[in-house]
């Protein structure tokens, strides 16, 4: 068994919405596929997977680097003792040959489009879907009646008002979700809680709306959102600040009663133990928002579940970044605390196939083969032409 080739494009995000800091008009991501010389029905096994939703492409990378490197490779050092899959850590040790510790950046990204391709691939060569090879690899049940979940939105627009946000989280409603999130940091703080106001008349109660600042607060405007938004008790209080000053979060959770959320941009096992150390999370409270698909995939995510778990937290305390498939499966193999969804904004990525199943606060993959990325109807021409 061996690898055929390997594919990059960069997809385009739809849409024209922002956070905080960031607009996503112009926004991609690297779609990848890896072919191999197993047939199916006549035609060869292709693992697909992406880098993720939130940070640009990294084709340069891929193409220059990465990628040569993994064609280059003997094709039974990437096997793993069975010789029947393949071993994602050896994939990923083989596509990092002569990187340097430290920079993680863009690299970390670019590796775990890669990276997850593997898991995708070794599933549908088992004719099984993503989250049982992945339970079964770490030694773990899975959650497979499903994981808790809520749906991510609440942008802002360029004909931004608190009717479209009430609107649109009634739409995420009537599909099902029960709790949701929205962005803050856009405008100012009296208009920021105006449209948490707005907001909870969906959400119906503090714990079923978390907030998201993404990084753009300093310590004084952190804590002057923390004391306005007490009284709403919230699910969370998301990315306060810059995601590496450990130190504004420590001080903010000392300041906060309620829960806080961060971990989306941290792509290593240091910058995590970091976060542990230094950041001023809290057992059995806050939430760690890590994302293999921007973190050199899920063998280095898996080793960040097992570092805060050695630091006395539990991995419920985990909610992947991102919104979609891919980190569906990993929450309910690795029996995380639930995921995210994006069901109305970043497509074709964000979001669910019609067939997962959501309600009563939780999701379900379907039994697709591997991650299911070809049940989704906006992905499946791009998945196509990567497989053409």
């Amino acid at each position: 068994m061996r690898i055929t080739a390997i594919r990059e494009i960069a997809v385009p995000l739809e849409g024209n919405v922002a956070n905080a800091l960031v607009s996503f008009a112009e926004h991609d991501v690297s779609l990848v596929a890896i072919e191999t010389d197993v047939l199916r029905n006549g035609k060869p096994v292709i693992g697909y997977a992406f880098d993720s939703i939130g940070r640009y492409a990294q084709s340069g990378i891929l193409r220059d680097r990465l990628i040569p490197r993994l064609k280059s490779a003997a094709p039974d050092s990437l096997l793993d003792a069975s010789g029947a899959l393949f071993d994602p850590e050896k994939v990923l040790r083989t596509i990092l040959r002569n990187e340097k510790p430290g920079g993680h950046g863009d690299r970390a990204a670019a590796a775990g489009a890669l990276e997850l391709a593997v898991w995708d691939l070794n599933a549908k060569l088992k004719d099984e879907p993503a989250h049982v090879t992945i339970s079964r690899h770490f030694g773990r049940q899975g959650k497979r009646n499903g994981v808790n979940v809520y749906a991510a939105g609440g942008y802002y627009y360029p004909e931004e008002s608190t009717q479209r946000l009430v609107d649109e989280f009634k739409a995420y409603r009537e599909l099902g979700f029960d709790a949701f999130k929205m962005k803050i940091g856009g405008a100012d703080l009296d208009k920021d809680l105006a449209r948490i106001e707005a907001a909870l008349t969906i959400a119906g109660k503090g714990q079923r709306l978390a907030v998201d600042a993404n990084g753009r607060f300093d310590l004084g405007t952190a804590l002057a959102y923390a004391e306005a938004i007490t009284p709403y008790d919230l699910r969370w209080y998301e990315e306060i600040g810059d995601p590496l000053d450990f130190d504004l979060n420590r001080q903010v959770a000392e300041a906060y009663s309620g829960r806080i959320a961060t971990g989306e941009n941290l792509f290593s096992v240091p910058d995590v133990k970091n976060l542990t150390l230094f950041g001023g999370m809290r057992p059995g409270k806050d939430i760690f928002q890590m994302d293999a698909g921007l973190a050199y995939g899920l063998t280095e995510y898996s080793r960040m579940i097992d570092l805060i778990e050695s630091h006395g937290f539990d991995r419920a305390q985990a909610y992947p970044h991102g919104g979609h498939l891919i980190n569906l499966h990993i929450a309910v193999g690795l029996e995380l605390g639930g995921c995210e969804a994006y069901p109305g904004v970043f497509q074709p990525f964000g979001g669910y196939p019609s067939g997962c199943g959501i309600g009563g606060g939780l999701v379900r993959p379907t039994d697709a083969a591997g991650f299911g990325l070809e049940e989704k109807d906006a992905l499946r021409p791009w998945l196509t032409s990567l497989a053409d």
